[in-house]
């Protein structure tokens, strides 16, 4: 029987599963009751406990899809007292080492699909497990009778790492997020509470597990409250309804641009026939929301809250359109301008919902209260950074308005974030200053038509050279490393690059300039070729940012 006493560790909710024999996990292959899966994440904690080096960190990635082995593996490091790296397979050669060697993972779980991914890298020291193999099986036999609890590295407690998820700051390689057990149970059930979880519902995990949101916002309160999940290997939207129905989905999340994907898919005379009542994520845009429920009819709520956990925006009924929502119970935010320290004064906005003082009223979200940011995984300067003078500074920008709710206004100077994943400005410089033809490179975020943001590259070139598009689609097609979000969506040729007193590069003015500026700019369709943006093709792009209502953020 299931309690209703709050959890205090992960590992007590997947031992809860035990005995439950109602569907607990659906995917493309069938159907596993609650207790399958807890049986499966006892076998493999008991399997990791034997595998784990004596002395090791208790730290194992997990490089695959969403596949039911995703479940079992962050449920038998819970049950083990071990955390689970997840490891993005959009990553690239050398960084992609880099990401499982620095979060020391002794032992990397993955899949026949994700083996080219491998070749070549130097992983000294890692154990390498492939799902559905027969060495894998056999591996797994001899613990098939294990029940949760028998085996662990440690005893799992609410401080036990459980997570160590990935989240791009404005320099340097991605950190680790350290995220404990403790945290992760009450942020499931807090969620689980909110949108009243039940084992009549069905999350449907449609956005990658190695991804702080679909564990946090859709397996963690399935758990509390006792619902099955649905997996869907990669998200598609093409097939999004055809599993909502097979599935009898209730619930999913979204990151990025999700949800226009599936409103730019055809409409059908049965989009609202189906059993979806919520979706959670962020990035939707307000203008996509309301299309999605006028089209599926489903409401859509947007929320604010990193994997770090260091600050939270909750979102009331009354919160005007457009605004995620004021502080959570607990959290002192402002917005402060990361120059002066000082408060930005109140959002003026017109009628229509524009920002008439953006200069004055975006800055940096700050949690000046307590914060539930737990660490990076060694990375001391990173840490001293997001809590500098006693705060918390989350590294996204934001406004306020007169009443106190909040609004989403983009990322800090080097941060990009790209249909939901956050990427470094340097990290790409360092890749596109390869290219033998450039003499100069910058990379900064532009706005995305719907929401988030596009990468543009400042091209300055070496003498007698001229921009050879061509050429640096193969360039690009070249680089290990260069991850599959990357690449630049749009390319300006400079004479040389706007500098400041310093002679640092003026990003601030590239920014500003976006793609509309006197420079040619080159832009990446969807196949990967470069094309001119002439004068039809910019009022067509133009065209659908203003659709979108975020014409503002251009000229901000």
């Amino acid at each position: 029987m299931r309690t209703t006493t709050a959890p205090e560790t992960v590992a007590e909710l997947i031992a809860r599963q035990w005995g439950d024999h109602r569907p607990g996990l659906k995917h493309e292959n069938g159907v596993l009751t609650h207790h399958r899966t807890a049986q499966e994440a006892a076998a493999r904690a008991a399997l990791l406990v034997d595998l784990m080096p004596p002395g090791a960190e208790p730290h194992l990635g997990v490089l695959l899809d969403n596949t039911p082995e995703f479940p079992f593996w962050l449920g038998a490091a819970a049950l083990a007292g071990a955390a689970v790296a997840g490891i993005n397979p959009t990553r690239r050669g050398p960084e992609l080492a880099r990401d499982i060697l620095h979060t020391d993972c002794r032992i990397l779980i993955t899949e026949r699909t994700h083996l080219p991914l491998l070749r070549g890298l130097d992983l000294p020291g890692v154990r390498v497990l492939v799902t559905g193999t027969e060495e894998y099986e056999a591996l797994l036999a001899p613990y098939a009778a294990a029940k949760p609890g028998e085996a662990a590295l440690r005893a799992p407690a609410p401080d036990s790492r459980l997570l160590l998820y990935f989240t791009s700051g404005s320099t340097g390689a991605p950190k680790a997020a350290i995220c404990t057990q403790g945290r992760l149970a009450a942020a499931g059930a807090a969620l689980a509470r909110q949108f009243t979880v039940t084992p009549d519902d069905v999350h449907y995990i449609c956005m990658p597990l190695f991804h702080g949101n679909a564990v946090i916002a859709d397996w963690l309160p399935a758990l509390v409250g006792g619902a099955p999940v649905a997996l869907r290997r990669r998200f598609s939207a093409s097939a999004f309804l055809d599993d909502v129905r097979a599935y009898g989905a209730t619930y999913f999340t979204y990151v990025g641009r999700a949800v226009q994907y599936l409103l730019a898919t055809e409409p059908r005379p049965d989009d609202r026939a189906h059993t979806l009542r919520l979706g959670f994520g962020t990035e939707a845009g307000a203008v996509d929301a309301a299309r999605f429920a006028e089209r599926f009819g489903v409401r859509l709520v947007e929320g604010y809250g990193a994997t770090e956990g260091g600050a939270s925006v909750q979102r009331t009924p009354d919160t005007p359109p457009g605004a995620l929502g004021r502080a959570g119970a607990g959290d002192d935010l402002a917005v402060i301008d990361p120059a002066t320290g000082a408060e930005c004064p109140p959002a003026v906005l017109a009628p229509d919902g524009r920002l008439l003082n953006g200069s004055a009223a975006i800055g940096e979200l700050v949690n000046r209260g307590r914060s539930l940011f737990e660490g990076y995984w060694r990375n001391p300067d990173a840490e001293a950074d997001r809590t500098r003078d006693g705060w918390y500074w989350t590294g996204d920008l934001f406004f306020r308005d007169e009443a106190g709710f909040l609004y989403f206004a983009g990322r800090t100077d080097d941060r990009l974030r790209v249909d939901s994943e956050n990427l470094a400005a340097a990290m790409i410089e360092n890749i596109l200053a390869r290219w033998t033809d450039a003499a100069a490179v910058a990379v900064y975020a532009v706005p995305d038509e719907v929401a988030g943001d596009q990468v543009m590259a400042a091209l300055a070139l070496r003498e007698g050279t001229a921009f050879d598009p061509s050429a640096f689609e193969t360039f690009l097609s070249l680089q290990p490393d260069l991850g599959t979000k990357m690449a630049p969506r749009y390319v300006r040729i400079v004479e040389a690059m706007p500098t400041t007193a310093t002679n640092k590069i003026h990003r601030v003015s590239l920014r500003r300039d976006g793609f509309r500026c006197a420079d040619p700019v080159w832009h990446r369709s969807p196949t990967g070729a470069y094309s001119r943006l002439d004068a039809p093709a910019l009022t067509t792009l133009l065209a659908a940012y203003e659709a979108q209502g975020r014409t503002d953020l251009l000229t901000s």
